[in-house]
């Protein structure tokens, strides 16, 4: 097995999550891409922004938005991305990374 392309803090709720000996958790490679995009779209202020929003076609608006801003990480192969809005309060998001396959994040 070959050693990880990208590693990060494993975050959990917002919180980083820990051992039994109080050290960081990681996540590699796959996991840690969805993570990265989950972290982008939440400090974009798109998540809030879908949150507050009740219109119909402002909503559309909104995930086109988020659609746009994940479409432009360099790690997903362009055009796979979709955002399905599954309840008010879940938007799922699909996309297939270059070299790890499909991915899924949830919001």
């Amino acid at each position: 097995m070959s050693d990880p392309k990208y590693i990060d803090i494993l975050v959990n709720d917002g919180a980083w999550l820990l051992d039994a000996g109080g050290q960081p958790r990681y996540t590699q490679d796959r996991h840690s891409i969805g993570q990265d995009i989950k972290h982008r779209i939440m400090e974009s202020g798109l998540a809030r922004k879908l949150i507050g929003e009740r219109s119909p076609t402002l909503r559309a608006d909104v995930l086109t938005e988020i659609e746009l801003l994940v479409e432009r990480d360099e790690r997903l192969v362009p055009g796979t991305i979709f955002i399905n809005e599954e309840a008010a309060d879940r938007v799922l998001v699909t996309a297939t990374t270059y070299e790890f396959g499909p991915l899924e994040v949830t919001l």
